[in-house]
């Protein structure tokens, strides 16, 4: 070989592993894939959607009511639901429809129809969210195990926001704007 093709490979594989460990570090510490299984977010996602979730966002700013986020829960399972509350929020739900601070909330991306066969909790006394913790919900409340069931969730336990969903291609959409 020679002394040019040595170089021209050795350049392309200075190249690739610096291409390499870009996309690690970028998967590891900014964005991950994450997988909707299951129909506790339909409409919004109606399962096997693949999402870009955003691993620093919450390390540069706080959740915010809408957000859509991954947790972990205690069941070691990631859980994905929107927020509806953040720390001293009022929450209550009456007759389906969610309170916050006296307030009922406008939700045009809830699925208010029930299944049969599901248990929907339409009505919650009020809680107050505590210091460090968010109230969430799936979007479809008949068919979603949340805050209603599990209370509010640790921030600590939150993994980043959903940004994208990347598949399928029909289903392409930027979430946060």
């Amino acid at each position: 070989m020679g002394k040019r093709v040595k170089r021209a490979v050795n350049e392309w594989l200075t190249a690739l592993m610096v291409a390499a460990s870009l996309m690690l570090v970028i998967r590891v510490f900014l964005f991950a894939p994450y997988e909707v299984h299951g129909q506790s977010m339909s409409p919004t996602f109606e399962g096997e959607e693949l999402l870009i979730v955003n691993l620093l966002v919450y390390d540069v700013s706080e959740p915010d009511y809408g957000d859509i986020i991954v947790f972990h829960t205690k069941e070691n399972r990631d859980y994905i639901k929107r927020v509806i509350g953040k720390p001293g929020d009022r929450i209550a739900v009456e007759g389906g429809r969610v309170i916050r601070n006296g307030k009922t909330l406008a939700e045009p991306y809830i699925k208010r129809e029930t299944f049969a066969g599901t248990r929907i909790k339409q009505t919650m006394p009020e809680t107050v969210v505590p210091e460090g913790h968010l109230f969430v919900l799936g979007d479809n409340r008949s068919n979603s195990r949340d805050s209603r069931d599990i209370g509010a969730i640790r921030e600590s336990e939150v993994v980043g926001r959903a940004d994208v969903i990347v598949a399928p291609p029909k289903a392409f959409q930027i979430l946060f704007w």
